[in-house]
C-alpha cells in the first residue's frame, strides 16, 4: 500500500502537494509494473484546530458565500483560513506589544545587554580601523608573504589588531601570531555571548507571541469550536461536513487534472482514536510505560532515538498513536498487504523512524516492510511557501500556467497548422503537464527542488517536452511508412548507433526493477532521456525511410517503433501522456 497526498481540508493543494502526488502515484505504478499488487491510498486530515479556523472565519465573515464556477470549494475554504490568520495577528499584536513593553522584564533586560555589547563591538571595530591606519606597511613587507597572509586573515575576520600592530613594528612575527590567537579568542567569546543573548531574546519573543495568539478571542473561539465538534454539536458538525465537502469536490478536480487516483481513502476523523487500545496492550507487553502524570511513553533511547509520548496525561491521543492504529487497521482492511510506503516530506523522517520501530516492538511482522518515501521540499525562486500567509503556488493555477506557457511556445514555433482549437488546447495541456511532471520526477526524491516553470518547459535538453517531441517524431515516421514493416529481419549489418539503442532497450526491465526497489521515478525519467538522446543521434545521422536497402529500412522502422513504445511505457509509469503529433 502506497500512501500519498494526505492533505488538510483547510486549503487547496499547492506545489508541495504536487510533488507528493506525482511521486506517490509514479512509485505505485512502477512497483505495479515490477510485478506486485499495489493499493493507492491517502489519509485526509479533516479534523483539528486548523480546520476549525477556516470554519470560524467563514461563519463570521463569509456572509453565506459558497463555491462557484470561478472559485472551487477548496480555494474558498483556504481563503478563510488565511483570513483567520490575518484576524488573529490583528488581535495578537497589541497583546504581544503589551507583554514586551509592560509585563515581561527579562526580554527588556536582554535587549539592553545586547545593545550594550553591539555598541562595544562597534567601538572595537572603530579602534581596529584606527590601528590599521597606523600600520607601517614597509615593515609588513619585510616579514614576508606568509605573515602578510596572516594579517589579511585577521582583517577579514574582524579581529582586533592593536597588539598585532605593535608586533609588526617590532618585526616580531612570533609575538604577532600569539597576539592574534589571544585577540581571536577574546573576540570569539564576545561574539558568542551576543549570539547567545540574541537567541534568548528570540526564544522569549516566540514564547510571548504564542501566549499572545493563544489568548486572543478569535483563537479561543476556534478552540471552543473544536471542543464542540469533538462533543458532537449538531450545528458545528453540520458546518464541518458542508465545508469539507466543498474541499473534497475541489480536490477531485485537481486530482483529475493532475492524473492521479486512489483505491482507498482514510479520514482522520475516523482514525484519530485508533491506537488507544493498542497503547494499553503495549503497556502490558512492556513496550510502553506510564509516567506519574498518567501520560504514556515509549523509551527508544537504547535504539538511538528518544522517548516518545503516545498518550497525553488527559488520555487523548497524539499523531503517533493515530498512525500506529491506522497502520494496523489498514492491514485488517487489506489482509494481503505485505508492506506500506508513506510518501511524506523529509521533515517527518524522525516520526517515521519512531513509528516503524514501535510497530516492530509491538510484534507486527509486516513492520519490517514499512518504508518512508522521504522527499525534499520544493522551493521557488522567490523563496519558501507559507500556507497560512497565502504565499503558496496553487496547484490548479500552476497547471493552468504550464498549459499557457506551452501554448505561447507552440505558437512561436508555428507548427500547429491543421489542428482544431480543441486539438490545440488538448496538446497544450499534454505538453504543459509533461513538462511539470518530468521536471519534478527526474530529480532524486531526497533532493530539494528549485522549481522554475520556464526552465521545465524548454523543448531542448532533459525535459518532458523534448522527450514528447521525440515520441511524436517517431509516430510521424510510422504514419509515413506506407509498407508492411512487420516482417522478421535477419542477416543485416547494423550501425553502432543502432546497437547502442538496442542495448538501451534491453535495459528497460532492469530500470523498472531498480526504480521499484529504490522507490525512485528519477531512474525511469533518466533512463528515458538517455534512450531519447541515443535515438536522436541515430535519427540525425542515419536514413530511415530514405534507406535504399529494404531490409535495413524495415529494421529501422521497427527499431523506431520499439523506441516509441518504450517511451510511452516509461512515461505512463511517470503519469505523463505522449502526443501523437507536435
Amino acid at each position: 500500500m502506497v500512501e500519498y497526498s494526505s492533505p488538510n481540508t483547510n486549503k487547496p493543494l499547492h506545489l508541495g502537494h504536487v510533488r507528493n502526488n506525482l511521486l506517490g502515484y509514479s512509485v505505485s505504478e512502477i512497483i505495479k509494473a515490477s510485478g506486485k499488487k499495489v493499493y493507492k491510498t491517502q489519509i485526509i486530515n479533516d479534523r483539528g484546530i486548523h480546520i476549525c479556523k477556516s470554519m470560524l472565519a467563514w461563519e463570521r465573515f463569509g456572509n453565506g458565500e459558497t463555491p462557484t464556477v470561478d472559485e472551487k470549494g477548496d480555494k474558498l475554504v483556504g481563503k478563510y483560513y488565511v483570513l483567520f490568520e490575518m484576524k488573529l495577528r490583528e488581535e495578537a499584536r497589541p497583546i504581544f506589544e503589551n507583554y514586551i513593553n509592560n509585563i515581561i522584564d527579562p526580554p527588556t533586560a536582554l535587549e539592553a545587554q545586547i545593545n550594550a555589547h553591539n555598541a562595544l563591538i562597534e567601538t572595537l571595530g572603530t579602534k581596529k580601523k584606527e590601528e590599521l591606519e597606523k600600520l607601517d606597511y614597509t615593515s609588513i613587507a619585510q616579514l614576508g608573504n606568509e605573515f602578510e597572509i596572516q594579517l589579511e586573515t585577521v582583517i577579514d575576520n574582524n579581529m582586533l589588531i592593536s597588539s598585532i600592530s605593535k608586533s609588526i613594528l617590532d618585526n616580531t612575527a612570533e609575538a604577532a601570531e600569539e597576539a592574534t590567537k589571544k585577540k581571536t579568542k577574546q573576540f570569539d567569546k564576545l561574539v558568542k555571548r551576543v549570539t547567545d543573548l540574541e537567541g534568548k531574546i528570540s526564544e522569549e519573543s516566540r514564547k510571548i507571541s504564542k501566549i499572545a495568539r493563544d489568548t486572543t478571542e478569535i483563537m479561543n473561539a476556534a478552540q471552543q469550536m473544536l471542543r464542540d465538534w469533538e462533543a458532537g454539536d449538531e450545528e458545528v458538525v453540520a458546518l464541518w461536513k458542508k465545508m469539507n465537502q466543498w474541499v473534497y469536490d475541489g480536490f477531485a478536480t485537481t486530482y483529475k487534472n493532475l492524473g492521479v487516483d486512489f483505491d482507498a481513502l482514510y479520514y482522520e476523523s475516523d482514525t484519530y482514536l485508533l491506537g488507544k487500545d493498542v497503547v494499553q496492550q503495549g503497556i502490558e507487553k512492556g513496550v510502553f510505560y506510564a509516567k506519574e502524570d498518567g501520560s504514556v511513553w515509549c523509551d527508544l533511547t537504547e535504539d538511538g532515538l528518544d522517548e516518545k509520548i503516545v498518550l497525553r496525561s488527559d488520555g487523548t491521543a497524539v499523531y503517533m498513536t493515530q498512525d500506529i492504529g491506522t497502520a494496523i487497521q489498514r492491514v485488517k482492511d487489506y489482509p494481503d498487504i505485505g508492506g506500506m510506503i508513506y510518501t511524506v516530506g523529509n521533515e517527518q523522517d524522525y516520526h517515521f523512524s519512531v513509528l516503524f520501530l514501535i510497530l516492530k516492538k509491538l510484534g507486527f511482522e509486516w513492520s519490517k516492510n514499512l518504508a518512508h518515501l522521504s522527499y525534499g521540499m520544493v522551493d521557488l525562486p522567490s523563496g519558501k511557501m507559507k500556507s497560512r500567509e497565502g504565499t503558496v503556488v496553487d496547484a490548479d493555477e500552476l497547471m493552468t500556467e504550464m498549459a499557457t506557457t506551452a501554448k505561447e511556445i507552440s505558437e512561436e514555433l508555428g507548427k500547429l497548422e491543421g489542428y482544431s482549437d480543441e486539438e490545440k488546447e488538448a496538446l497544450y495541456k499534454i505538453i504543459g503537464m509533461g513538462a511539470l511532471k518530468y521536471f519534478i520526477l527526474k530529480v532524486d526524491p531526497k533532493k530539494r527542488i528549485l522549481f522554475d516553470p520556464k526552465e521545465s518547459i524548454d523543448f531542448a535538453g532533459n525535459t518532458g517536452p523534448f522527450i514528447q517531441y521525440t515520441y511524436a517524431r517517431i509516430q510521424s515516421i510510422l504514419r509515413k511508412a506506407d509498407f508492411d514493416y512487420s516482417a522478421e529481419i535477419t542477416g543485416i549489418e547494423i550501425d553502432i548507433r543502432e546497437k547502442e539503442i538496442v542495448k538501451q532497450l534491453q535495459g528497460y526491465p532492469a530500470a523498472v526493477e531498480l526504480a521499484a526497489n529504490n522507490q525512485s521515478p528519477a531512474v525511469i525519467a533518466n533512463y528515458t532521456y538517455d534512450l531519447v538522446k541515443l535515438y536522436n543521434s541515430f535519427f540525425q545521422n542515419i536514413y530511415i525511410l530514405g534507406e535504399e536497402d529494404e531490409a535495413k529500412k524495415v529494421f529501422r522502422v521497427q527499431l523506431s517503433k520499439k523506441v516509441g513504445d518504450t517511451i510511452k511505457s516509461a512515461f505512463t509509469l511517470l503519469g505523463i501522456e505522449v502526443p501523437e503529433r507536435m
